[in-house]
């Protein structure tokens, strides 16, 4: 990984959050490779299971050239944490959706001035895809002939929500200001 001024703020960021940096920051660097890193978000998420803490963390960068998901969980064997973690990455090229659904907070109110209070940023680049089907109908309520089914595919092979509660508004912005960078980069691609 070369150094920079984006990867000294990604260590600082896994430091605050206190869950295996080192672990983490290790996964990311080897995904990185000598490529600089231009973007990221840092999303720390912990569940209960009964008795036990389960930790998740989540980092999503962006390259010159690609794009790195990085998973890190925490579980227990024997009594004894573990961490594993797991990066991919994919050329910008690949991507080929980018979803960004806002919650704004009071949106006819103040001055102009609009509260971002959640986000939730989908990126697609065709490894998964989810189908919903359902019967299909016709408008007729007597008919009872088989019209087969209807549904929809959607790309959805990544997926992240902040909320200003739960991570801060501070992650909120920057996730904003990372797809923003991430739907440019894209766009330069296509271009």
């Amino acid at each position: 990984m070369k150094s920079g001024v984006h990867e000294d703020q990604l260590r600082s960021d896994l430091e605050r959050h206190g869950y295996y940096p080192e672990v983490v920051f290790d996964a990311l660097a080897t995904a990185l490779g000598h490529e600089s890193l231009q973007a990221f978000v840092v999303q720390h998420e912990a569940a209960f299971d009964r008795d036990e803490l389960h930790r998740h963390m989540t980092v999503v960068a962006l390259t010159p050239t690609r794009l790195l998901v990085s998973h890190t969980d925490e579980h227990h064997l024997d009594g004894v944490p573990h961490a594993s973690s797991s990066t991919e990455a994919v050329r910008l090229d690949k991507v080929d959706s980018i979803v960004v659904t806002r919650v704004v907070r009071d949106p006819a109110g103040s001055a102009g001035a609009v509260a971002t209070i959640e986000v939730v940023l989908t990126i697609g680049w065709g490894a998964v895809n989810r189908i919903e089907l359902e019967v299909a109908a016709c408008g007729d309520p007597n008919c009872d002939a088989d019209h087969g089914y209807t549904g929809t595919s959607s790309n959805d092979d990544f997926s992240m929500r902040v909320s200003e509660a739960a991570d801060g508004p501070d992650t909120v912005e920057r996730l904003l200001e990372f797809s923003a960078q991430l739907s440019q980069a894209t766009a330069t691609r296509l271009g």
